[in-house]
């Protein structure tokens, strides 16, 4: 692995374009484009106050920033610099914003999810969404870019809007059997939505493009339900996660339960490989290093060295006791990703925070465990091979493939605590980001 230099960074706010050729970051009101492979500056841009969210358009030439403080966005193009755009959406304020998948409408939802405003950058025309619901995740695209859904609330209940992305015209619109939804994600297909209600209510609706109720699935009710979803990318599997600690798998014909993986404090099944991180002891004596600084720098990156032992079950875990009083508890599955290939499903149970767990999807059965020293901050798989990246809150990057693991001291002096990575969409690198910078980890070809 080779790793760049640090570069300033201000809200986690870097990301690769989707063509892979650039990566977008931000310093306060900078924003700074950057070619992927070289890290040379290629654009840099001032906007008006501190950027708050970017996102890259679908074919990557434009970048959008928004401002929700000003109730602003800016958008600025990478082939035409000195071209620029500017949104303001005055007293109605700005609480999210995004881009259509055409990459030449962006769609702002106002304070109080008044109403979604649809700005073309190409006509300057606008239109608007009535009454969208304030949720986790109330727009959902498909994949192939042709329909948006938008949750909505009026009347005191729950709808949802089938809209062609084309012209902005009504496809659908039906009510659902929530009490509360709190959030809709199309299948990669595009032929199914799922709708799933409040946490106070276990309940998950599958419609179908033109809205009939397919199915519906309720695992328990009276207690604390869904946490997080996610989808198989082929579509066959819909993986639900909820706070009874278990993640239960819908297959894709009958829309039933086809298992559920529990995650136990103790492993105890012989055929599960539970890798654990330890520390690992200086190789370097560094009281023959002659220079001071010399010998407190290499200290300072040898002592924290670790490194994963392959441990015997029966293995108990680190697991902790959620706060019954206080809102959100951490306990439940939060976390949710299948690999690139279908082949597995990476969870994390925040009841034990430490520990990644991942799943054979073609056996239906725990394949292995990962136990951090530290608590998990974000994992994701690598989106050509099936290969995990995850981040503990320190200096250390950690990969997992069926081949083994390994973690990996990011060679910075001073404190770099990575707490959120992305992949490029080659595979070939990944950007590693803290709260004040980040860096660009290159993977050698041999080990991609």
């Amino acid at each position: 692995m080779n790793f760049s230099e640090l570069f300033k960074l201000s809200a986690l706010l870097g990301k690769f374009s989707p063509d892979g050729k650039c990566l977008a970051s931000c310093v306060q009101f900078r924003l700074v484009v950057r070619d992927a492979s070289t890290l040379q500056i290629l654009q840099l841009y001032t906007c008006l106050d501190q950027i708050q969210y970017i996102e890259w358009s679908s074919d990557s030439l434009f970048i959008l920033c928004a401002m929700y403080k000003r109730g602003i966005v800016q958008v600025w193009s990478l082939e035409q610099p000195d071209w620029h755009c500017k949104i303001d959406e005055g007293s109605a304020g700005l609480v999210a914003s995004c881009w259509s998948p055409d990459g030449r409408h962006i769609l702002n939802t106002t304070e109080f999810h008044l109403r979604i405003t649809v700005w073309s950058l190409c006509t300057k025309s606008v239109s608007y969404i009535k009454y969208p619901k304030a949720c986790q995740q109330g727009i959902a695209f498909t994949r192939d870019g042709r329909y948006m859904a938008v949750a909505e609330r009026r009347d005191c209940k729950d709808f949802v809007s089938i809209f062609v992305c084309s012209d902005w015209q009504l496809l659908r619109h039906f009510d659902t059997e929530t009490q509360d939804l709190f959030g809709i994600e199309w299948a990669p297909n595009g032929c199914v939505l799922a709708v799933w209600d409040t946490c106070l209510e276990y309940k998950i609706l599958l419609y179908s493009l033109d809205g009939r109720l397919l199915s519906s699935y309720q695992a328990y009710e009276w207690s604390l339900g869904i946490k997080s979803i996610a989808w198989s990318p082929s579509s066959q599997f819909l993986a639900i996660g909820s706070y009874d600690e278990k993640v239960r798998i819908l297959n894709h014909v009958t829309w039933k339960k086809i298992t559920e993986f529990e995650h136990p404090a103790t492993i105890a099944n012989t055929k599960t490989i539970v890798y654990k991180e330890v520390e690992k002891s200086p190789s370097v004596e560094t009281e023959r290093l002659s220079f001071t600084s010399t010998r407190a720098l290499a200290s300072s990156r040898i002592s924290t060295q670790s490194k994963y032992d392959i441990c015997h079950v029966p293995v108990s875990l680190h697991c902790i006791k959620p706060v019954a009083y206080r809102a959100n508890p951490k306990m439940g599955v939060g976390m949710l990703a299948f690999s690139a290939d279908n082949c597995f499903l990476a969870t994390k149970n925040d009841n034990i925070p430490n520990a990644v767990w991942i799943w054979d999807i073609q056996k239906l059965k725990l394949f292995v465990v990962l136990e951090q020293l530290s608590a998990i901050q974000s994992f994701q798989w690598d989106p050509r091979h099936p290969r995990l990246a995850l981040c503990t809150g320190n200096s250390k990057v950690y990969l997992w493939s069926p081949a083994g693991c390994v973690s990996v001291q990011v060679p910075m002096e001073g404190d770099f605590q990575i707490i959120s990575l992305s992949w490029h969409s080659s595979g070939e690198s990944m950007a590693l980001l803290s709260k004040e910078n980040f860096c660009v980890c290159y993977l050698e070809r041999e080990a991609v």
